[in-house]
Protein backbone atom coordinates (compact mmCIF):
# COMPACT_ATOMS: atom_id res chain seq x y z
CA UNK A 1 0.00 0.00 0.00
CA UNK A 2 1.12 3.62 -0.44
CA UNK A 3 3.51 4.70 2.30
CA UNK A 4 2.32 8.33 2.41
CA UNK A 5 0.20 9.85 5.18
CA UNK A 6 -3.51 10.09 4.40
CA UNK A 7 -3.84 13.86 4.53
CA UNK A 8 -4.09 14.57 0.81
CA UNK A 9 -7.90 14.93 0.50
CA UNK A 10 -8.30 11.65 -1.34
CA UNK A 11 -11.94 10.93 -2.18
CA UNK A 12 -13.88 8.13 -0.56
CA UNK A 13 -14.55 4.99 -2.58
CA UNK A 14 -18.13 5.32 -1.31
CA UNK A 15 -18.44 8.56 -3.32
CA UNK A 16 -16.62 7.30 -6.41
CA UNK A 17 -18.74 4.09 -6.54
CA UNK A 18 -21.99 5.40 -5.05
CA UNK A 19 -24.17 2.27 -5.12
CA UNK A 20 -23.25 -0.42 -2.64
CA UNK A 21 -25.01 -3.34 -1.01
CA UNK A 22 -24.43 -4.96 2.36
CA UNK A 23 -23.11 -8.50 1.97
CA UNK A 24 -25.68 -11.31 1.66
CA UNK A 25 -26.49 -13.07 4.92
CA UNK A 26 -27.28 -16.76 4.33
CA UNK A 27 -28.23 -17.36 7.97
CA UNK A 28 -27.33 -21.06 7.84
CA UNK A 29 -24.23 -22.83 6.60
CA UNK A 30 -25.64 -25.96 4.96
CA UNK A 31 -26.84 -24.40 1.62
CA UNK A 32 -23.17 -23.64 0.85
CA UNK A 33 -20.50 -26.29 0.26
CA UNK A 34 -17.28 -26.93 -1.70
CA UNK A 35 -19.05 -29.69 -3.67
CA UNK A 36 -22.38 -29.38 -5.54
CA UNK A 37 -23.29 -33.07 -5.22
CA UNK A 38 -23.48 -32.90 -1.42
CA UNK A 39 -25.78 -29.88 -1.70
CA UNK A 40 -28.25 -31.96 -3.71
CA UNK A 41 -27.96 -34.71 -1.10
CA UNK A 42 -28.65 -32.20 1.68
CA UNK A 43 -31.74 -30.94 -0.14
CA UNK A 44 -33.04 -34.49 -0.61
CA UNK A 45 -32.46 -35.25 3.07
CA UNK A 46 -34.41 -32.12 4.04
CA UNK A 47 -37.40 -33.01 1.88
CA UNK A 48 -37.47 -36.66 2.98
CA UNK A 49 -37.56 -35.72 6.67
CA UNK A 50 -40.83 -35.77 8.60
CA UNK A 51 -42.20 -32.33 9.58
CA UNK A 52 -40.61 -32.02 13.07
CA UNK A 53 -37.27 -33.33 11.82
CA UNK A 54 -37.45 -31.17 8.70
CA UNK A 55 -37.77 -28.05 10.83
CA UNK A 56 -34.75 -28.98 12.96
CA UNK A 57 -32.68 -29.82 9.88
CA UNK A 58 -33.61 -26.54 8.23
CA UNK A 59 -32.28 -24.51 11.20
CA UNK A 60 -35.00 -21.81 11.30
CA UNK A 61 -34.18 -18.21 12.12
CA UNK A 62 -36.22 -15.06 12.68
CA UNK A 63 -35.87 -14.29 8.97
CA UNK A 64 -36.59 -17.77 7.56
CA UNK A 65 -38.69 -20.74 8.66
CA UNK A 66 -40.31 -23.59 6.77
CA UNK A 67 -43.39 -21.37 6.45
CA UNK A 68 -41.71 -18.23 5.06
CA UNK A 69 -43.29 -16.94 1.85
CA UNK A 70 -40.67 -15.52 -0.51
CA UNK A 71 -40.24 -15.18 -4.26
CA UNK A 72 -37.59 -16.54 -6.57
CA UNK A 73 -34.13 -15.11 -6.73
CA UNK A 74 -33.77 -13.11 -9.97
CA UNK A 75 -32.97 -15.42 -12.86
CA UNK A 76 -33.27 -18.60 -10.76
CA UNK A 77 -36.26 -20.86 -11.60
CA UNK A 78 -36.82 -22.38 -8.16
CA UNK A 79 -40.01 -23.39 -6.42
CA UNK A 80 -41.88 -20.75 -4.44
CA UNK A 81 -44.19 -22.92 -2.34
CA UNK A 82 -43.45 -22.88 1.37
CA UNK A 83 -40.71 -25.30 2.37
CA UNK A 84 -43.03 -27.06 4.80
CA UNK A 85 -44.68 -28.70 1.78
CA UNK A 86 -41.97 -28.38 -0.86
CA UNK A 87 -41.38 -31.46 -3.02
CA UNK A 88 -39.48 -30.20 -6.05
CA UNK A 89 -35.89 -30.89 -7.10
CA UNK A 90 -32.92 -28.99 -5.75
CA UNK A 91 -32.13 -25.76 -7.55
CA UNK A 92 -29.00 -26.13 -9.66
CA UNK A 93 -26.09 -25.01 -7.42
CA UNK A 94 -24.16 -21.93 -8.55
CA UNK A 95 -20.55 -20.93 -7.95
CA UNK A 96 -20.06 -18.14 -5.36
CA UNK A 97 -17.19 -16.54 -3.49
CA UNK A 98 -17.96 -17.94 -0.03
CA UNK A 99 -14.77 -16.73 1.68
CA UNK A 100 -11.70 -14.77 0.57
CA UNK A 101 -10.14 -16.71 -2.32
CA UNK A 102 -12.52 -19.63 -1.67
CA UNK A 103 -14.95 -20.46 -4.48
CA UNK A 104 -17.72 -22.79 -3.32
CA UNK A 105 -21.26 -23.75 -4.38
CA UNK A 106 -24.61 -22.39 -3.19
CA UNK A 107 -28.21 -23.58 -3.59
CA UNK A 108 -29.72 -20.42 -5.13
CA UNK A 109 -33.08 -20.73 -3.39
CA UNK A 110 -34.48 -17.61 -1.75
CA UNK A 111 -36.30 -19.72 0.85
CA UNK A 112 -32.98 -20.91 2.28
CA UNK A 113 -31.26 -17.53 2.64
CA UNK A 114 -32.02 -15.03 5.40
CA UNK A 115 -30.94 -11.96 3.40
CA UNK A 116 -30.13 -12.85 -0.21
CA UNK A 117 -29.77 -9.29 -1.64
CA UNK A 118 -31.81 -9.81 -4.86
CA UNK A 119 -30.43 -6.53 -6.22
CA UNK A 120 -27.03 -8.21 -6.53
CA UNK A 121 -28.47 -11.26 -8.29
CA UNK A 122 -30.14 -8.98 -10.87
CA UNK A 123 -26.81 -7.53 -12.01
CA UNK A 124 -24.65 -10.67 -11.71
CA UNK A 125 -23.45 -11.81 -15.12
CA UNK A 126 -20.23 -12.71 -16.94
CA UNK A 127 -19.30 -9.02 -17.39
CA UNK A 128 -19.86 -7.94 -13.81
CA UNK A 129 -17.06 -7.20 -11.36
CA UNK A 130 -17.88 -7.08 -7.67
CA UNK A 131 -15.50 -5.07 -5.49
CA UNK A 132 -15.79 -6.14 -1.85
CA UNK A 133 -14.53 -4.03 1.03
CA UNK A 134 -12.62 -5.81 3.79
CA UNK A 135 -11.25 -4.75 7.17
CA UNK A 136 -7.81 -6.09 6.23
CA UNK A 137 -5.01 -3.51 6.28
CA UNK A 138 -3.21 -5.01 3.27
CA UNK A 139 -6.28 -6.03 1.23
CA UNK A 140 -8.90 -3.29 1.67
CA UNK A 141 -10.58 -4.48 -1.54
CA UNK A 142 -11.17 -7.84 -3.15
CA UNK A 143 -12.58 -8.38 -6.63
CA UNK A 144 -14.62 -11.28 -7.96
CA UNK A 145 -16.65 -12.21 -11.00
CA UNK A 146 -18.79 -14.48 -8.80
CA UNK A 147 -21.62 -13.43 -6.54
CA UNK A 148 -19.89 -12.68 -3.20
CA UNK A 149 -21.50 -14.26 -0.13
CA UNK A 150 -18.54 -13.68 2.19
CA UNK A 151 -19.24 -11.54 5.23
CA UNK A 152 -16.69 -8.74 5.14
CA UNK A 153 -17.83 -5.28 4.11
CA UNK A 154 -19.91 -3.47 1.49
CA UNK A 155 -20.21 -4.96 -1.99
CA UNK A 156 -19.78 -2.46 -4.84
CA UNK A 157 -20.76 -3.77 -8.29
CA UNK A 158 -18.83 -2.11 -11.12
CA UNK A 159 -21.99 -2.02 -13.25
CA UNK A 160 -25.49 -1.01 -12.22
CA UNK A 161 -27.21 -3.07 -14.92
CA UNK A 162 -26.58 -6.39 -16.68
CA UNK A 163 -24.27 -6.52 -19.72
CA UNK A 164 -22.13 -3.68 -18.31
CA UNK A 165 -24.77 -1.21 -19.46
CA UNK A 166 -24.17 1.50 -16.84
CA UNK A 167 -21.06 2.01 -14.66
CA UNK A 168 -21.53 2.33 -10.92
CA UNK A 169 -19.40 5.48 -10.84
CA UNK A 170 -20.05 9.07 -9.88
CA UNK A 171 -21.58 10.74 -12.96
CA UNK A 172 -18.93 12.67 -14.85
CA UNK A 173 -16.00 10.92 -13.15
CA UNK A 174 -14.80 9.03 -16.24
CA UNK A 175 -14.93 12.14 -18.45
CA UNK A 176 -13.16 14.25 -15.82
CA UNK A 177 -10.31 11.76 -15.40
CA UNK A 178 -9.99 11.24 -19.16
CA UNK A 179 -9.66 14.99 -19.69
CA UNK A 180 -7.09 15.40 -16.90
CA UNK A 181 -4.99 12.41 -17.99
CA UNK A 182 -5.30 12.83 -21.75
CA UNK A 183 -6.25 9.16 -22.18
CA UNK A 184 -9.55 7.32 -22.30
CA UNK A 185 -10.45 5.93 -18.88
CA UNK A 186 -12.78 2.92 -18.87
CA UNK A 187 -14.79 1.56 -15.93
CA UNK A 188 -12.55 -1.52 -15.81
CA UNK A 189 -9.44 0.71 -15.73
CA UNK A 190 -10.88 2.56 -12.76
CA UNK A 191 -11.68 -0.72 -10.95
CA UNK A 192 -8.07 -1.78 -11.53
CA UNK A 193 -6.82 1.54 -10.12
CA UNK A 194 -9.02 1.15 -7.05
CA UNK A 195 -7.56 -2.32 -6.40
CA UNK A 196 -3.98 -1.15 -6.83
CA UNK A 197 -4.19 2.05 -4.77
CA UNK A 198 -7.17 1.71 -2.42
CA UNK A 199 -6.33 2.40 1.23
CA UNK A 200 -7.42 0.76 4.49
CA UNK A 201 -9.62 3.77 5.28
CA UNK A 202 -11.37 3.17 1.92
CA UNK A 203 -10.15 6.35 0.34
CA UNK A 204 -8.60 6.23 -3.13
CA UNK A 205 -5.95 8.72 -4.27
CA UNK A 206 -6.45 9.92 -7.85
CA UNK A 207 -3.72 11.29 -10.08
CA UNK A 208 -3.39 13.33 -13.27
CA UNK A 209 0.14 11.95 -13.85
CA UNK A 210 -0.34 9.81 -16.98
CA UNK A 211 2.76 7.70 -16.33
CA UNK A 212 1.78 6.95 -12.74
CA UNK A 213 -1.78 6.24 -13.85
CA UNK A 214 -0.57 3.76 -16.47
CA UNK A 215 1.62 1.96 -13.94
CA UNK A 216 -1.16 1.72 -11.35
CA UNK A 217 -3.76 0.56 -13.86
CA UNK A 218 -1.39 -2.08 -15.25
CA UNK A 219 -0.75 -3.44 -11.74
CA UNK A 220 -4.45 -3.32 -10.96
CA UNK A 221 -5.41 -5.24 -14.09
CA UNK A 222 -3.06 -8.02 -13.04
CA UNK A 223 -4.71 -8.11 -9.62
CA UNK A 224 -8.12 -8.19 -11.32
CA UNK A 225 -7.08 -11.11 -13.52
CA UNK A 226 -5.75 -13.10 -10.57
CA UNK A 227 -8.72 -12.37 -8.31
CA UNK A 228 -11.37 -13.03 -10.94
CA UNK A 229 -9.54 -16.04 -12.43
CA UNK A 230 -11.19 -15.67 -15.82
CA UNK A 231 -9.58 -16.07 -19.22
CA UNK A 232 -6.20 -17.82 -19.36
CA UNK A 233 -5.43 -19.80 -16.22
CA UNK A 234 -2.55 -18.37 -14.13
CA UNK A 235 0.75 -20.27 -14.21
CA UNK A 236 4.01 -19.95 -12.36
CA UNK A 237 7.24 -20.14 -14.38
CA UNK A 238 8.49 -23.60 -15.35
CA UNK A 239 10.18 -25.33 -12.45
CA UNK A 240 8.10 -23.34 -9.95
CA UNK A 241 4.72 -24.89 -10.71
CA UNK A 242 3.21 -26.91 -7.86
CA UNK A 243 2.58 -30.62 -8.42
CA UNK A 244 1.41 -33.54 -6.31
CA UNK A 245 4.67 -35.30 -5.40
CA UNK A 246 3.13 -37.89 -3.04
CA UNK A 247 -0.52 -39.00 -3.46
CA UNK A 248 -3.03 -37.29 -1.21
CA UNK A 249 -4.83 -39.64 1.21
CA UNK A 250 -8.57 -40.30 0.87
CA UNK A 251 -9.39 -38.18 3.93
CA UNK A 252 -6.53 -35.82 4.86
CA UNK A 253 -6.90 -34.38 8.36
CA UNK A 254 -3.83 -32.19 8.81
CA UNK A 255 -2.12 -29.50 6.80
CA UNK A 256 1.42 -28.30 7.44
CA UNK A 257 4.12 -26.45 5.55
CA UNK A 258 7.83 -27.27 5.34
CA UNK A 259 9.65 -24.05 4.42
CA UNK A 260 12.94 -25.81 3.68
CA UNK A 261 11.33 -28.20 1.19
CA UNK A 262 8.79 -25.60 0.06
CA UNK A 263 6.30 -28.44 0.46
CA UNK A 264 2.70 -28.55 1.60
CA UNK A 265 1.87 -31.77 3.48
CA UNK A 266 -1.70 -33.06 3.65
CA UNK A 267 -1.05 -35.92 6.10
CA UNK A 268 1.35 -38.09 4.10
CA UNK A 269 0.43 -36.42 0.80
CA UNK A 270 2.81 -33.78 -0.51
CA UNK A 271 2.52 -30.84 -2.92
CA UNK A 272 5.58 -28.87 -4.02
CA UNK A 273 7.04 -26.45 -4.77
CA UNK A 274 4.83 -24.13 -2.75
CA UNK A 275 6.38 -20.65 -2.45
CA UNK A 276 6.44 -19.21 1.05
CA UNK A 277 4.42 -16.27 -0.26
CA UNK A 278 1.50 -18.59 -1.00
CA UNK A 279 1.62 -20.30 2.41
CA UNK A 280 1.98 -17.02 4.31
CA UNK A 281 -0.81 -15.27 2.41
CA UNK A 282 -3.31 -13.98 4.97
CA UNK A 283 -6.45 -11.90 5.02
CA UNK A 284 -7.64 -10.37 8.28
CA UNK A 285 -5.18 -12.52 10.21
CA UNK A 286 -6.34 -15.83 8.71
CA UNK A 287 -4.01 -17.90 6.53
CA UNK A 288 -5.89 -18.48 3.28
CA UNK A 289 -4.65 -22.02 2.59
CA UNK A 290 -5.52 -23.19 6.10
CA UNK A 291 -9.01 -21.70 5.87
CA UNK A 292 -9.57 -23.26 2.44
CA UNK A 293 -8.42 -26.69 3.68
CA UNK A 294 -10.61 -26.53 6.80
CA UNK A 295 -13.68 -25.74 4.70
CA UNK A 296 -13.20 -29.08 2.92
CA UNK A 297 -12.15 -31.30 5.82
CA UNK A 298 -13.81 -30.03 9.02
CA UNK A 299 -16.75 -32.32 9.89
CA UNK A 300 -20.24 -30.94 10.28
CA UNK A 301 -22.10 -31.43 13.56
CA UNK A 302 -23.67 -34.90 13.67
CA UNK A 303 -27.34 -34.98 12.79
CA UNK A 304 -27.20 -31.76 10.76
CA UNK A 305 -27.41 -31.25 7.01
CA UNK A 306 -23.91 -29.79 7.11
CA UNK A 307 -22.66 -33.23 8.16
CA UNK A 308 -23.57 -34.54 4.69
CA UNK A 309 -20.21 -34.18 2.97
CA UNK A 310 -18.14 -36.05 0.38
CA UNK A 311 -16.91 -39.38 1.73
CA UNK A 312 -13.39 -38.71 0.46
CA UNK A 313 -11.14 -35.97 -0.86
CA UNK A 314 -12.24 -35.04 -4.40
CA UNK A 315 -9.93 -34.90 -7.38
CA UNK A 316 -11.44 -31.52 -8.27
CA UNK A 317 -10.23 -30.18 -4.91
CA UNK A 318 -6.67 -31.16 -5.77
CA UNK A 319 -6.91 -29.16 -9.01
CA UNK A 320 -8.40 -26.21 -7.13
CA UNK A 321 -5.63 -26.41 -4.52
CA UNK A 322 -2.89 -26.29 -7.15
CA UNK A 323 -4.53 -23.28 -8.78
CA UNK A 324 -5.04 -21.52 -5.45
CA UNK A 325 -1.35 -21.98 -4.58
CA UNK A 326 -0.45 -20.49 -7.96
CA UNK A 327 -2.82 -17.55 -7.54
CA UNK A 328 -1.61 -16.75 -4.01
CA UNK A 329 2.05 -16.92 -5.06
CA UNK A 330 1.43 -14.56 -7.97
CA UNK A 331 -0.72 -12.27 -5.83
CA UNK A 332 2.07 -12.03 -3.25
CA UNK A 333 4.42 -10.85 -6.00
CA UNK A 334 1.84 -8.45 -7.46
CA UNK A 335 0.99 -6.97 -4.06
CA UNK A 336 4.66 -6.29 -3.39
CA UNK A 337 4.76 -4.24 -6.59
CA UNK A 338 1.62 -2.23 -5.79
CA UNK A 339 3.03 -1.56 -2.30
CA UNK A 340 5.79 0.43 -4.00
CA UNK A 341 3.30 2.73 -5.72
CA UNK A 342 3.51 6.06 -3.94
CA UNK A 343 0.41 7.98 -4.91
CA UNK A 344 -0.87 11.21 -3.46
CA UNK A 345 -4.04 12.81 -4.71
CA UNK A 346 -3.30 15.39 -7.37
CA UNK A 347 -7.02 15.11 -8.18
CA UNK A 348 -8.54 15.65 -4.75
CA UNK A 349 -12.03 15.32 -3.38
CA UNK A 350 -12.14 19.12 -3.26
CA UNK A 351 -11.26 19.26 -6.97
CA UNK A 352 -14.08 16.85 -7.76
CA UNK A 353 -16.55 18.93 -5.75
CA UNK A 354 -15.49 22.08 -7.61
CA UNK A 355 -15.95 20.21 -10.91
CA UNK A 356 -19.45 19.07 -9.84
CA UNK A 357 -18.44 15.39 -9.98
CA UNK A 358 -18.95 15.05 -6.22
CA UNK A 359 -21.09 14.60 -4.31
CA UNK A 360 -22.85 12.03 -6.48
CA UNK A 361 -26.60 12.59 -6.91
CA UNK A 362 -28.84 10.58 -4.61
CA UNK A 363 -30.31 8.35 -7.37
CA UNK A 364 -26.81 7.04 -8.13
CA UNK A 365 -26.68 5.58 -4.61
CA UNK A 366 -29.82 3.53 -5.24
CA UNK A 367 -30.12 0.35 -7.32
CA UNK A 368 -31.19 0.76 -10.91
CA UNK A 369 -34.57 -0.60 -11.95
CA UNK A 370 -33.76 -3.94 -13.57
CA UNK A 371 -36.37 -6.45 -14.72
CA UNK A 372 -35.08 -8.35 -17.73
CA UNK A 373 -37.44 -11.27 -17.11
CA UNK A 374 -40.50 -12.01 -14.94
CA UNK A 375 -39.71 -12.86 -11.33
CA UNK A 376 -42.05 -15.28 -9.61
CA UNK A 377 -43.25 -14.21 -6.19
CA UNK A 378 -44.43 -16.36 -3.27
CA UNK A 379 -46.74 -19.25 -4.12
CA UNK A 380 -46.34 -18.79 -7.85
CA UNK A 381 -47.48 -15.16 -8.09
CA UNK A 382 -45.50 -12.74 -10.27
CA UNK A 383 -43.40 -10.29 -8.31
CA UNK A 384 -44.24 -6.61 -8.64
CA UNK A 385 -41.14 -4.41 -8.73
Amino acid sequence: MPSVPYDDDAPLLADLMPWSVAPPRPGRAWPTAPDPACLRARWDALLKAEPPDREALFEPSRARTLHSAVGQLPGRPTGTERLARAAGPCAEPVRVLAAPFDEQWLIPDHRLLDVARPELWRVADERQVFLVETPDEHHPLLATALLPTLRTGRVRPLHRRPAAAEPNLAPGLLDHLSARLGVEVTPLDLAAWFLATGRPDHTVPLTDDARLWSSGVSSGHRLLWLLRRDGDRPRLPGGRRPYVRAPLPPRPATLRYDPEEEALHLDEGRVSPVPAGAWDYELDGVRVLESWFAARTAPGAPGTLEAIRPAAWLQSWTSELLELITVLALLAEARSRTARLEVTSSITATDLVRSAVLPPPRPSRLPASVLDHPEEGPEGQFALL
